[in-house]
């Protein structure tokens, strides 16, 4: 039997008066995923436990079967193994946004106009972390150059009690009330706007009509995580396509293989097919394959409803389609299970904790069921733990 998730970051999302009272899930055209569902099952899987923050980090664990309240250290240490960064028991690891923020003179009074720079390119975004690392980095300060707007800095002898905010739960809002205050990191946010305010690669970005990429913005920190083996636990041998440093750091702690996709950027404009097309590769040779899709979540945080509804009507066609269809064709035995990891509603343009829906089909299955939607989900069975949605997938064990 081979075993394919398809994870749709942030897919899942609230009504919304300009879809009609729908949300983009209902709207969206998706035979195929509609089709897992009725021919499957349909729920919700509550994904992120009350105490711990909304994020895809916390969310992906319980996805790919771990128990986040026993596993969950903080993002960044997942993104620091993505890019080969080897930490140390004395490490904290933050991760470092590129972001564009308004005109004032004063730092406490400036805005948070985007939280990616206008994702920024990663050629452009190297040069400035670069200059960054040589002006503020020191024997225990080490800033690290990643994709697009996401970076890192290591912090040697950091304790990793302090209080920081995601940049995209703060978009238009005034960051005065979400600075640290922890002394360093608050020196290193005021510090490296006048780094980077003039730099010549934002002069040719406004030049272009583009967004400044003129602060960092440090959050999501943590140590170093122990994650059990996954082919340990389920017995599977498997690997990991995604864009995004997150997910690939998590595959690295649970001992699974990585796919890089060439065209994988982690927003609308993915490479969709080139993921499809590298998951049948896989299954030759894997049992398991886990399918990260980050558009829908990014499309979530920017407010854009058309994009979204287009990024999940992209993802049925152009990755469960195919994939779906070569195995059936090809008499193949398999399961496919596909998710979110955490709603991020158009209306808040940040993450929620509210449960998800998921969709299972399992090789044989001819049931007559819903649609893949979250009303629908509500009608089926409902897994309150998240991480033991996997369990129940591989296992049918909850």
């Amino acid at each position: 039997m081979k075993y394919i998730v398809i994870l749709g970051d942030g897919m899942a999302d609230y009504p919304i008066d300009s879809l009609g009272g729908k949300t983009p899930l209902d709207v969206a055209f998706k035979p195929y995923l509609d089709n897992i569902a009725h021919k499957g099952m349909c729920g919700l899987v509550k994904t992120v436990p009350d105490n711990l923050p909304p994020g895809s980090d916390v969310a992906n664990l319980s996805i790919m079967g771990y128990d986040p309240l026993l596993y969950y250290t903080g993002r960044s240490p997942l993104e620091a193994a993505s890019i080969g960064i080897d930490l140390s028991a004395e490490d904290t690891s933050f991760r470092v946004n590129l972001v564009s923020l308004s005109g004032e003179d004063d730092y406490q009074n400036k805005t948070m106009l985007d939280y990616s720079a206008d994702e920024i390119s990663t050629a452009e975004a190297k040069i400035l972390i670069d200059e960054i690392g040589r002006t503020l980095g020191n024997d225990f300060l080490h800033f690290y150059s990643g994709i697009s707007y996401r970076h890192l800095l290591v912090w040697n002898g950091c304790d990793t009690d302090i209080n920081l905010t995601p940049p995209h739960d703060i978009t238009g809002k005034h960051i005065k009330n979400y600075l640290s205050d922890n002394t360093l990191i608050y020196d290193l946010m005021i510090n490296n706007y006048y780094i980077l305010k003039d730099h010549k690669i934002n002069a040719i970005r406004k030049k272009n009509g583009l967004k400044s990429a003129d602060s960092i913005w440090i959050w999501g920190q943590g140590k170093k995580p122990l994650l059990n083996s996954f082919t340990d636990k389920y017995s599977l041998k498997g690997t990991v396509i995604s864009a995004v440093d997150l997910i690939k750091g998590l595959a690295i702690y649970a001992g699974l293989s990585k796919i890089d996709v060439e065209g994988a950027t982690g927003n609308i404009n993915t490479n969709f097919t080139a993921k499809a097309d590298a998951a049948l590769k896989a299954l030759s040779d894997n049992d398991f394959v886990f399918v990260h899709i980050e558009a829908p979540d990014e499309c979530g945080h920017r407010f854009e409803v058309e994009n979204k509804v287009k990024a999940i009507e992209l993802i049925d066609e152009k990755v469960i389609k195919p994939i779906f269809e070569t195995l059936t064709k090809s008499n193949t035995k398999f399961s496919m299970l596909v998710t979110a990891d955490h709603p991020t509603p158009l209306s808040l343009g940040t993450h929620t904790r509210d449960a998800v829906p998921y969709a299972i089909y399992r090789h044989g299955d001819n049931n007559n069921n819903g649609a893949y939607n979250e009303s629908n989900a509500k009608n089926g069975k409902y897994i309150d733990v998240g991480h033991k949605l996997l369990d129940y997938f591989i296992r049918k064990d909850v």
